[in-house]
C-alpha cells in the first residue's frame, strides 16, 4: 500500500504561547492531514529538552516535554486561571521559539497547575481521577520514579549535571538519596503529576489522529544524554567508570563527505556485554514503551547497532575514534521474541558497510532514502538515493530535520548538482521548484513518502530545523497559522491521489467479488 505523510515537530505548530503544543492547533493540523489525504504525521522525540534545546538530548528517554502541555486546556480543566496566562512574554516572533523565555515564563505555570492537580486528587470527590493518577504512577514506576527524583535533585543542585552533584547523590541507591526522596516527596509528586498531565493530553491527541486513520511516527535516538535520569538511575547499562561515573569514550560519527571532523555527540556508550547478560531488559522496556506511545517508531542512527563509533572522552572532534562491534542482530532477535513484530523504521544513513546491509536485511525494517543525497554530477557514480533506485520497502524523503529544505538545497548546492537535479526532475519556475521536488518524491517506488512541512510552503534556509554539529539557533522554526489551510490541503491531496498514496480510508470501497492483490488493493 502506497502512503505518504508530513514531518513537522510539535514545537513548530502555531500557538499564542511561544511554542507548539498539544492544543487546538495540533488538532487542526490533524484535520489538515486528513483533508490532504495523508496517512502519517512524523514528529521528533517528545522528551524534555536540555542543553542546546535538542529533542535528541533529553533528560529522559521515557518522559514527555512539559512545554507541549496546552495551557488553554489547563484553564479548561480548572488548573490555571485565564488571567494567569496574561502579561507573560513567551516570545515575540511567531516563526521562532525563544526557549529562554519559555523556560522562564512557562515552566512555573506548568508546575503551578501540577500542584493544584495534586490538591484536587487528594479530595474524596475526585477518587476516579486519583485512581487514574495512581495507576499511571504504578504502570510507569520503572522510569517515572527515577525521573521524578532526578528532576527534584536537579532543582536542589541548581540545575547542575548529576556528575557535579555531591558524591553521595551520584548513586541512585545511596542512603542520602533515599532520605532526600522521603523528605522531598511533594516535589517528586509534582514531577509525576506533570507527566500524568502530559500523557493525558498526548493520548487524547493521538486518539483523535487515529480516529481519522492518521498514524503518528515517533522518534527515539539510539543514544541517551549523559545528564539524564536514564544514566543516573541505571549506570550499569553504560560504559562508565564504576567509581567516578565518567565515560572513557563517547558517541559520535566519523568524518564523511559532509564534515571533515565527523560529529562528536558526546553521549555515553552502552555496555552491550552487560545488556546482553541482562537479556536487553532496558531496550525491551524502551522499545515497548515507544511502540505504545507512537504508531510507528523511527530508531535514529540504526547503523550504530552493527558497529558504533567510539571517541575517547576529551577529544575536540570525532576524528580520532574507532569502530567497535555492537549487538547486531542479537538485540533485535530478542526484541522480536519478546515483543513480536513491531512497526519500526530504521534510520540507516551514514557510513554503510556490507555488515550494515546484512543487518537491515535480517530485521526487515524499512530504511530511509534522502533525495538530496542523490544528485552527484559524476557520470561514473550512480547514487542509491536517485528516485528510480529507491526500494519499495523504504521511507523516502526530500530531506529530514537534519537537512536543508528543498529550496535551500537547490540554492546552496554546487552548480553541477543543481543542474543535474533540475534536469532529472524537470524542475521549472512555472510549476515551482519545490513542487517539482514533491512531485518526484511522491512518484518514487517507496511504500511511504514523507514531506517536510517547510517544503510544502516553499521555505528556504529560514525554514531549516537543525544544523548538525552546532548548538545554536536550532530547533526553533515554527509555522504561521495561516500557512496550514484548505487551499494547500487540496493541492497536496490531488498530488497524493495522482501518485496513488491517498490514505486507505479515503479509497473507494471494493465491490463484492472484485479481485485483490496480496495487500488487499483492488487490481
Amino acid at each position: 500500500m502506497r502512503t505518504s505523510g508530513i514531518l513537522m515537530h510539535i514545537t513548530s505548530l502555531p500557538s499564542p504561547y511561544g511554542i507548539g503544543t498539544m492544543g487546538k492547533e495540533a488538532y487542526r493540523f490533524v484535520d489538515f492531514l486528513e483533508k490532504a489525504g495523508q496517512t502519517y504525521w512524523q514528529i521528533l522525540p517528545i522528551g524534555p529538552t536540555g542543553f542546546g534545546d535538542s529533542p535528541y538530548a533529553s533528560s529522559s528517554t521515557f518522559a514527555g516535554n512539559p512545554y507541549f502541555i496546552d495551557l488553554d486546556r489547563l484553564v479548561e480543566d480548572g488548573l490555571l486561571e485565564a488571567d494567569e496566562l496574561n502579561g507573560l512574554v513567551y516570545g515575540n516572533d511567531p516563526e521562532r521559539v525563544d526557549f529562554g523565555l519559555i523556560y522562564a515564563n512557562r515552566r512555573p505555570l506548568i508546575r503551578r497547575a501540577a500542584e493544584r492537580f495534586l490538591v484536587r486528587v487528594s479530595g474524596w470527590e475526585n477518587a476516579p481521577l486519583r485512581r487514574s493518577f495512581e495507576a499511571f504512577c504504578e504502570e510507569n514506576a520503572d522510569w517515572l520514579d527515577d525521573f521524578a527524583l532526578f528532576s527534584a535533585l536537579k532543582d536542589r543542585f541548581g540545575g547542575a549535571s548529576w556528575q557535579e552533584w555531591p558524591d553521595a547523590y551520584k548513586r541512585r541507591a545511596s542512603a542520602e538519596v533515599a532520605a532526600f526522596a522521603e523528605e522531598h516527596f511533594p516535589e517528586t509528586a509534582v514531577s509525576k503529576a506533570i507527566q500524568f498531565l502530559f500523557f493525558r493530553q498526548w493520548n487524547e491527541l493521538k486518539a483523535y489522529a487515529n480516529g481519522k486513520d492518521i498514524r503518528i511516527i515517533g522518534d527515539i535516538p539510539i543514544y541517551v544524554a549523559l545528564d539524564s535520569a536514564d544514566v543516573w538511575g541505571k549506570p550499569e547499562n553504560f560504559q562508565l567508570d564504576r567509581e567516578t561515573f565518567v565515560p572513557a569514550d563517547v558517541a559520535g560519527v566519523p568524518p564523511d563527505a559532509f564534515t571533515d571532523d565527523g560529529q562528536l555527540w558526546g553521549n555515553p556508550l552502552y555496555d552491550w556485554d552487560y545488556m546482553k547478560r541482562d537479556g536487553y531488559g532496558w531496550w525491551l522496556r524502551r522499545v515497548g514503551f515507544a511502540t505504545s506511545v507512537y504508531d510507528v517508531v523511527r530508531i535514529d542512527h540504526f547503523r550504530g547497532f552493527e558497529a558504533y563509533w567510539s571517541v575517547p572522552a576529551g577529544e575536540k572532534t570525532a576524528k580520532n575514534g574507532r569502530w567497535i562491534k555492537g549487538p547486531d542482530y542479537d538485540l533485535f532477535r530478542v526484541i522480536k521474541e519478546k515483543l513480536g513484530d513491531l512497526p519500526i523504521i530504521a534510520e540507516d544513513l551514514g557510513v554503510l558497510t556490507p555488515a550494515v546491509y546484512e543487518l537491515m536485511e535480517k530485521v526487515g525494517f524499512p530504511g530511509m532514502k534522502i533525495m538530496e543525497f542523490a544528485f552527484s554530477p559524476d557520470p561514473a557514480f550512480e547514487s542509491e538515493y536517485l528516485p528510480y533506485r529507491i526500494p519499495k520497502n523504504s521511507i523516502a524523503y526530500i530531506g529530514t530535520h537534519d537537512n536543508e529544505t528543498a529550496l535551500g538545497w537547490l540554492k546552496n548546492t554546487d552548480p553541477e548538482s543543481r543542474a543535474f537535479a533540475i534536469e532529472y526532475m524537470h524542475l521549472t519556475e512555472e510549476e515551482g521548484y519545490h513542487w517539482g521536488f514533491i512531485r518526484t518524491l511522491l512518484g518514487c517506488p517507496a511504500d511511504t513518502a514523507v514531506l517536510q512541512m517547510q517544503d510544502l510552503i516553499a521555505l528556504g534556509d529560514e525554514g531549516r530545523m537543525n544544523f548538525p554539529s552546532t548548538v545554536e539557533n536550532n530547533w526553533t522554526w515554527r509555522i504561521r497559522s495561516e500557512c496550514v489551510n484548505d487551499w494547500l490541503a487540496e493541492i497536496l491531496r490531488r498530488k497524493t491521489e495522482v501518485y496513488k498514496r491517498l490514505n486507505p480510508r479515503l479509497l473507494p470501497a471494493e465491490e463484492p467479488g472484485e479481485e485483490t492483490d496480496e495487500e488487499g488493493a483492488a487490481e
